[in-house]
């Protein structure tokens, strides 16, 4: 199955946080929040090699977020330059980090296109609203499918602290 860890361990922190233990978080519980996250926080690298963070809508199907934006947009240009991002998601309370390469969706056939274009229609319906042309047909858009994923809970702070790792 697409986008399913080939591996689980510890987190390794620098001696001083702690020992995350044995037990890991389940990789279903961190694809539920994943698919349930309203944005996601996404940073990609200029060509200065400064990093550029922004929120961007998103939908996580079959292993992969897939998220789009303006050609004009610089987390777009940096992607074009360099495809070299890490995500995580807005919360008080976890982590939940994505790193790996995005790959640009150009052509409607792509595997990904037709249950990206789904997900989005069910996710934000209030983008479909109306008669805005840009809301019809295909639209590039971006896809990170993870090389390596993070997780932890504030609470208890270091235990089942969890990385992943997936197969390219």
């Amino acid at each position: 199955m697409p986008g399913q860890p080939n591996a689980a361990r510890s987190v390794r922190f620098p001696d001083g946080y702690g020992d995350p233990g044995e037990d890991r978080l389940p990789w279903s519980d961190i694809e539920e929040k994943l698919r349930a996250a309203a944005n996601y926080w996404i940073t990609t690298v200029g060509p200065s090699g400064r990093p550029h963070a922004r929120p961007v809508d998103g939908v996580w199907v079959e292993g992969a977020l897939c998220f789009g934006g303006s050609d004009g947009a610089r987390w777009v240009r940096n992607l074009a330059a360099n495809p070299a991002v890490s995500v995580h998601l807005p919360s008080e309370a976890e982590a939940i980090i994505l790193e790996g390469e995005a790959e640009r969706i150009s052509e409607p056939a792509h595997p990904l296109a037709e249950a990206s274009a789904a997900a989005t229609r069910e996710k934000y319906p209030h983008y479909f609203q109306g008669d805005n042309p840009m809301l019809s047909g295909f639209h590039p858009f971006w896809a990170l499918r993870p090389r390596r994923a993070y997780a932890w809970r504030l609470e208890g702070f270091p235990q089942r602290a969890t990385r992943w790792t997936f197969a390219k």
